[in-house]
């Protein structure tokens, strides 16, 4: 069972009752993944050909911030890799409203980010590919070259296994030199596994209702 729920910046998200977990934080949809994943992921990098890999697909809201970055930005043009285990239903994205909070005239962008198949990529607009992975972080086949890693799973209370030591490892393997992890969770035995995958961390200020979060920069070979 999934509830959209409003969010304190008047933007929507997912509660599940079953995991008595929200998507996004309830302090504000929006505002959290634009000042995590797009302040001090995207925007920290020079602006060029970028490969994210996202963990969670689930309401579409990075890939769509991300998205609009390149309508803001001739030079930067983006690969959107996406893993997510358990994808919405179309009658729970369509009644998703942050095209109309974010972007009204790109409506059409947001819905065909949905609509787009899964495990294959597609061309959403000439600056923008999506490539959708159903399945399992742990298993399914990653990509090589990742610039950009957005780590969006539940929080490690509710799914731990998402935030185990392999899972870094097996993320950071296919991590370029120099890449970026960002992820709203900041406690220390997350920043001390991605240490050890050979990211340096860093705590910054986090958005409204969260104190910090992380950012790393990928400086070692993974062990």
């Amino acid at each position: 069972m999934r509830i959209i729920q409003k969010t304190e910046d008047g933007s929507p998200t997912i509660y599940l009752p079953e995991l008595d977990e929200h998507y996004h934080s309830v302090h504000g949809a929006i505002q959290e993944s634009s000042h995590i994943f797009i302040q001090a992921g995207l925007r920290s990098l020079p602006a060029g050909h970028i490969r994210i890999l996202e963990v969670g697909f689930g309401t579409g809201l990075n890939a769509f911030l991300t998205l609009l970055e390149t309508f803001n930005n001739p030079d930067l043009s983006i690969e959107y890799f996406t893993v997510e285990r358990y994808p919405l239903s179309t009658d729970i994205t369509e009644q998703l409203d942050y095209p109309h909070l974010l972007a009204p005239d790109r409506a059409d962008l947001f819905a065909a980010l949905h609509r787009a198949p899964w495990d294959k990529p597609v061309n959403i607009t000439p600056a923008f590919t999506l490539h959708k992975i159903e399945g399992d972080i742990a298993t399914v086949p990653l990509p090589d070259d990742i610039n950009l890693i957005y780590f969006d799973a539940f929080a490690p209370e509710k799914q731990p296994e998402m935030w185990q030591q392999p899972i870094f490892d097996r993320i950071a393997s296919h991590a370029s030199p120099q890449s970026v992890i960002v992820t709203y969770c900041a406690k220390g035995d997350v920043r001390r596994g991605w240490q050890a995958t050979g990211f340096r961390m860093e705590k910054l200020a986090g958005p409204p209702g969260k104190r910090h979060i992380l950012r790393g920069t990928k400086t070692l070979p993974t062990p």
